[in-house]
């Protein structure tokens, strides 16, 4: 780790297991031996299977559904429409536009219509086969610019700073795409619903945000939320498809019906249909600049499709906007982001979050610029490069460190790797043996990107933390409980490692997420360990206050007296007391008591909530706002071979440098950053759903491409550890940027390689043969 050091390193650095070491992960074994129980590893006693029947249409009015064969079906026993949805038929994570089961329409191919369950999962598949619904089908609408001229906006978001109608004495322009980017998590959408006695439901489920799901559920059962309770399941990988409701209502209507408890379970083709993707995205770019290379301004046309419906696609569109020109100085800019329905698969959350799309755009063009005026593609990103204290195009100052300009040159001076060899498996065509080391030629490519972290423009973003500390055996002993999801990220582990530094026990539980606390909002934006973590530190500081009252025989000196609850930023000290061994100690060192003594007289429990620092929406008008909790960055060096006459890549190396605020679990930061880049990767050169009029071509893991461990090269990381100073412990979110900045340097390197333009990503070999 390189860089600053983070506030209150002192007092972490002898803490084993605590802040900055990098403990066995509780959950790691578990799933290298495959014994770890995901969500679609659950079962009961008297368990029925639920199946979904889904539009065959991207679109088309419903004249009439016959559940009447499939409930002759023996071994059936329930068959739902939207006439049995008892609440709610619509849904949302902001915008309830999205129904439980279609109502007279179906918006996109895969829409659930009817849900059956029966007593075994073929018997439920039959039974779903023989429902009949006669359609009425409509000409869909898959074209983006034809929805948007068609008034099919979901959101637009200008950014307008400085002179619209600047000049520069070198212009350079580009349109560039994207294509429809799946998470690819192994783990399908499942989960098991369990009717209560209470006439509630017990729901536990595969999911990134336990409440948000809790609160449509219980809209939709027509039920108070309290009845609704939902535990966190095994969860098989996320990256943003489970923000939006898959199979949740559905499991749940069927328990309630059928008074049994309900295991649903998509199969992959299912899967692919069953959740959002990443917005596929049409950018055209203008970029002016001095002859020497420094920038005059930027303006940007994003349209991203949305898809059916609204889901994430609002906040998706504004961080396009917001962060559309990059980590870059810009005096004048003028952006407008769009975003609209069409009747292709519904879009929303995925790694990177909008952000991924603009960086494709604005590299490519920084790529462009520095060709224009004679620079390299460092020189010309170093001269521009943001600073700390430097102004977004949305008006914000940023105030946390920004080191752009360093990311920049720690790739750009790592060794470069090995010259072309004869080994065929080192080459393009690998063992296949269909590439000679005379056809290759190689590129490096650089890239740099910005992503805010946490939750933005105003929303309420807080998380909620219960931590209790008592004799366990004679030990004393903290338990953590959150609603915060691990969703493969290792929060537990962090969760875990915040106690034992803030309250020095070595023995640390952490308990199965649910929703009996308080919300910890969604595991995305690169947000749980920032503000999971902070209410974690905030509710531990919170004891040790109490644990000081204890002392003084004040409040809280006996019993459970000292439960209680922090609200707003959660900054309790403990009045300076430190815990370490077991031992209780003032600012000074001197020992106050034992933790022992201390907690014979009870647990000490308490809760705490809570917020980062305020933001506040964009100006609708002209997008100025201090919309962003935070930026991160990342950069990267891409180094590739081609076969320019086969149109094959083999992406050699790549080098990547991010700052992290504070590395937390440093073996962890290392894997979200190699994980990250190679989901990058597989955005560059092979993943994309290829949907043509509505329909996804290739909804498997035969057809959809993801990087295996023969695409991922070697990688060669440097993590910069530069306080954030309104940050717990100054960290600063790890999981996204490496996707960003991956992609646009690995095909400005192929671009080098071969001279060609490489307007779309991913790019396919047809693209480099000329044959397509």
């Amino acid at each position: 780790m390189r860089g600053g050091v983070a506030p209150e390193r002192d007092r972490e650095a002898g803490t084993a297991g605590g802040i900055g070491a990098s403990p066995v992960r509780p959950d790691g074994a578990l799933k290298v031996r495959g014994e770890f129980a995901f969500s679609s590893d659950l079962w009961a006693d008297d368990m029925l299977w639920g199946a979904t029947l889904r539009s065959p249409h991207p679109s088309a009015t419903i004249r009439r559904v016959d559940v009447g064969p499939a409930l002759a079906v023996p071994g059936v026993y329930a068959v739902l429409t939207s006439d049995d949805v008892p609440g709610d038929r619509y849904y949302g994570l902001d915008v309830a536009d999205q129904p439980v089961l279609a109502v007279d329409e179906v918006c996109y191919r895969g829409e659930p219509v009817a849900i059956v369950a029966a007593d075994h999962p073929e018997t439920a598949r039959r039974a779903v086969r023989r429902i009949a619904v006669d359609y009425r089908v409509r000409e869909p609408v898959t074209d983006p610019e034809a929805a948007l001229a068609g008034g099919r906006l979901v959101r637009h978001v200008p950014i307008r700073r400085g002179d619209p109608a600047a000049v520069a004495e070198v212009v350079v322009t580009g349109e560039y795409r994207v294509g429809m980017q799946d998470q690819a998590f192994l783990g399908p959408e499942s989960g098991l619903a369990v009717p209560a006695p209470d006439g509630g439901v017990e729901l536990y489920v595969a999911t990134q945000w336990l409440h948000a799901d809790q609160r449509q559920v219980a809209a939709a059962l027509g039920l108070p939320v309290e009845l609704v309770r939902l535990s966190l399941a095994g969860v098989g990988g996320a990256f943003g498809a489970r923000e939006d409701l898959s199979m949740q209502v559905h499991a749940s209507l069927l328990a309630l019906r059928t008074g049994r408890p309900v295991k649903m379970v998509y199969g992959r083709e299912e899967s692919f249909v069953g959740h959002v993707h990443r917005h596929p995205a049409i950018l055209r770019y203008e970029h002016g600049a001095t002859r020497d290379g420094e920038l005059v301004y930027v303006r940007a046309r994003i349209l991203l499709d949305g898809g059916a419906y609204t889901s994430t696609t609002p906040a998706v569109v504004a961080n396009a906007a917001s962060l559309g020109v990059g980590p870059y100085r810009v005096p004048n800019v003028t952006v407008d982001a769009y975003g609209v329905h069409t009747n292709n698969p519904p879009c929303g959350a995925m790694r990177g979050f909008g952000a991924v799309q603009a960086c494709f755009g604005y590299e490519s063009q920084m790529d462009r610029l520095a060709e224009a005026v004679g620079l390299d593609p460092v020189q010309v990103r170093v001269r521009n490069a943001l600073a700390e204290g430097g102004v977004m195009p949305t008006g914000q100052v940023v105030e946390g460190p920004a080191p752009v300009a360093r990311l920049l040159e720690l790739v750009r001076d790592r060794p470069a790797p090995p010259p072309v060899g004869d080994d065929p498996r080192q080459l393009p065509g690998g063992v296949a043996n269909t590439t000679t080391p005379e056809q290759v030629v190689r590129g490096v490519g650089y890239a740099i990107g910005i992503k805010n972290v946490c939750f933005s423009e105003g929303f309420d973003d807080y998380a909620t933390a219960r931590v209790r500390l008592e004799l366990i055996g004679g030990e004393p002993t903290a338990l953590v409980h959150t609603a915060a999801a691990e969703v493969g990220q290792g929060l537990v582990t962090v969760q875990a490692q915040i106690a034992r530094t803030e309250l020095g026990v070595e023995r640390v539980v952490v308990a199965t997420a649910d929703t009996t606390v308080g919300s910890a909002g969604s595991s995305s934006a690169s947000r749980q360990t920032y503000m999971t973590g902070g209410a974690v530190r905030a509710a531990c500081r919170a004891v040790r206050a109490a644990l000081v009252a204890r002392l003084a025989g004040g409040p809280g000196a006996g019993g459970d007296d000292g439960a209680g609850r922090v609200d707003g930023a959660g900054q309790i000290d403990g009045g300076g007391l430190e815990l370490a061994g077991g031992v209780v100690r003032d600012a000074a060192g001197r020992t106050l008591g034992i933790l022992v003594d201390l907690l014979g007289a009870g647990p000490v429990e308490e809760t705490a909530r809570w917020r980062h620092r305020p933001t506040r929406p964009l100006d609708p008008v002209t997008g100025q706002g201090d919309a962003h909790v935070q930026y991160a960055f990342a950069a990267h060096r891409a180094t590739v071979d081609v076969d320019p006459e086969l149109g094959l890549v083999r992406v050699v190396e790549i080098a990547t440098a991010q700052d992290v605020g504070r590395a937390i679990n440093p073996q962890a930061v290392l894997g979200q950053i190699q994980g990250g880049t190679a989901q990058g990767l597989g955005l560059a050169l092979m993943e994309e759903l290829q949907v043509a009029d509505g329909v996804i071509r290739n909804p498997s893991f035969t057809d959809y491409l993801i990087p295996t461990v023969l695409d991922v090269p070697p990688m060669a990381v440097d993590v910069l550890e530069l306080a954030d100073p309104h940050a717990p412990y100054g960290l600063r979110g790890v999981g996204e940027p490496p996707t960003i900045s991956a992609t646009p340097a690995i095909v400005a390197a192929i671009r080098a390689a071969t001279g060609l333009p490489l307007a779309r990503v991913p790019v396919r070999p047809e693209h480099l043969t000329g044959t397509g």
